[in-house]
């Protein structure tokens, strides 16, 4: 068993020594060719490198390695602690429709700004992305409220994601209904929003964010205990002494506001949520959150950097979609811990 441990804690160490390179990489390569030497220059606080390619590292690719960071980790942990609550390995931060909440207020203020005040939000600047950011969060955190609502009535655990995915597909037809009567260029400007991005954030903006996530984060980890109980069954943790629907209301109210915020400042990203947790369960071999919690963590950071990564490759102009990207890479992923299980259910 230790020489076990020592094992899971060599893994989580390369991690983290993977984490840093692939931050360099995503310092290094983008779409504006930077050469080597001046972007180490850039790094170490050389004077007399060119303005432009400076204000390119700090400016542009920092912030979205930061946000790439902070955001995979809390999708991430966001994942796991929704397939464990509802012991469902397909489970994932959009399945009880708090993306979709937040999209919803996204929606209700892009696609009406222009039909009723007569000024799309993408010409309104700083004040826009503002306004989004809160209408984001208001949307998720209003769906977040009635799920943990509706859970004080609902005991089954699958009742309560049934709920949350017709709540999800409400969303979607308010959100088409609101399409069919905006302008085009607030739809355009939705479209874009709902691809999801990390370079959405910026100035201000990243403080207020990592801020954020740097309190959720860790909070996050203080509910080990309850997620390793609930893996034992409901009758196990009762007798334990573990209040089940307390526990129930804690998870899935920590795992919709850390949803939530990334949505809000992100836009939805998908697959990041479910994809993560189960590469972790592959790589170590457990299903003790007190390795998978750490191990999500720095696996959704990683993953996150390297669809950033994907996304600003050299030769694109612009960047990709990463949301596109997280999809190209999470579902083979996905598919493949379930050929996976089928492989070894068949053996057995």
């Amino acid at each position: 068993m230790p020489r076990l441990g020592a094992l899971k804690l060599l893994r989580l160490q390369m991690k983290i020594k993977y984490i840093v390179i692939f931050i360099f990489l995503n310092m290094v390569l983008g779409s504006i060719h930077i050469p080597l030497g001046i972007v180490w220059d850039i790094m170490t606080g050389k004077e007399g490198t060119p303005i432009n390619w400076t204000n390119i590292i700090w400016k542009s690719r920092f912030p979205q390695i930061l946000t790439a960071i902070v955001a995979g980790a809390g999708l991430a942990i966001s994942g796991l602690q929704m397939q464990t609550v509802f012991k469902n390995p397909l489970a994932d931060p959009s399945v009880l429709g708090i993306s979709s909440g937040a999209s919803l207020g996204v929606a209700s203020i892009v696609l009406m700004s222009g039909t009723i005040g007569g000024t799309t939000l993408s010409n309104a600047g700083i004040l826009g992305e503002v306004a989004l950011t809160v209408a984001a969060i208001t949307g998720a955190l209003a769906v977040m409220a009635l799920i943990v609502l509706v859970s004080h009535r609902v005991k089954g655990n699958v009742t309560l994601l049934i709920i949350g995915v017709m709540i999800g597909y409400l969303a979607n037809a308010i959100i088409g209904i609101l399409k069919y009567f905006s302008v085009e260029e607030d739809v355009k400007a939705y479209v874009i929003w709902g691809l999801g991005s990390f370079s959405r954030v910026s100035g201000d903006q990243i403080t207020t964010f990592i801020c954020i996530m740097t309190i959720l984060l860790p909070s996050s980890l203080l509910l080990v205990k309850t997620l390793n109980l609930l893996l034992l069954g409901d009758g196990y943790a009762r007798n334990l002494g573990l209040n089940i629907r307390r526990a129930r209301i804690a998870v899935i109210a920590s795992a919709g506001v850390l949803t939530a915020i990334v949505t809000a400042y992100c836009g939805p990203i998908a697959f990041l949520g479910l994809a993560v947790p189960h590469l972790c369960r592959i790589l170590f071999q457990t299903s003790d959150h007190r390795i998978l919690m750490p191990a999500s963590i720095l696996m959704g950071a990683a993953l996150a950097l390297i669809c950033n990564l994907i996304a600003r490759m050299p030769g694109f102009e612009g960047a990709l979609p990463v949301n596109s990207v997280t999809a190209l890479i999470g579902a083979p992923i996905v598919a493949s811990v379930l050929f996976r299980k089928r492989k070894s259910e068949l053996n057995e």
